[in-house]
């Protein structure tokens, strides 16, 4: 790719990956209940997730769920479901008080195991992702040239970018703990959360994939 081209899938990438989403409140909420350290486990699913995202999109499959309506709405109302199930999680959690952080921070490996495997979850779950890298792919691949020295450069650099903006809201929303001190507060950050998540999974409901 000439220069020109680079800069400008650069740029594409920072808007979309700097831009919030599940995955951008997914890290919050997860960073404010269990510490920025703990919510590196889930940017790093959400980047493995991406790059499961690639190769169904370099491999033709997002064409298919670009042309394909059943196949995209399976993933569409399984994405939905997912994104709605872990809103009502967050707004029926009992006992949300800081103490609670507290011992979270704590948290043994499987439980960061679950975390990486959720994100990783809230990155696939979404086709309108995969129809997005279906389209944006094949614009900076010369067909000439060898296909997977060139998907690996595009997709390290969507992972790294992810990766680098996710850990940014991280470090951010785990300075909100001392506000969250307040179980009344905690409560309401719950709530508030789960309330967006839920919103993103109906919008996820609803979308097309035009």
């Amino acid at each position: 790719m000439t220069i020109e081209s680079w800069m400008i899938y650069i740029a594409l990438v920072i808007v979309a990956t700097a831009t919030p989403g599940p995955a951008v409140l997914f890290i919050i909420t997860n960073s404010t209940l269990h510490g920025w350290k703990k919510a590196v486990y889930a940017a790093l699913g959400n980047i493995i997730g991406l790059f499961c995202l690639g190769i169904i999109a370099i491999t033709g499959l997002g064409t298919i769920l670009n042309t394909s309506v059943t196949m995209f709405n399976i993933i569409k109302y399984a994405g939905a479901a997912y994104l709605i199930y872990l809103g009502l999680k967050l707004i029926f959690q009992k006992n949300a008080t800081f103490s609670t952080i507290k011992d979270q921070l704590n948290l043994t490996d499987l439980s960061s195991q679950k975390l990486f495997f959720q994100a990783v979850g809230v990155a696939i779950s979404n086709p309108k992702a995969i129809v997005f890298l279906t389209a944006l792919f094949p614009q900076f691949i010369n067909i000439e040239e060898a296909l997977i020295p060139q998907f690996s450069t595009l997709i390290v650099i969507l992972m790294f970018f992810s990766f680098f903006f996710l850990m940014s809201y991280a470090l951010l929303a785990d300075r909100m703990k001392r506000w969250l001190s307040k179980p009344k507060k905690m409560r309401y950050f719950n709530r508030a959360s789960g309330a967006i998540f839920i919103g993103f999974g109906c919008l996820l409901a609803t979308s097309s994939n035009k």
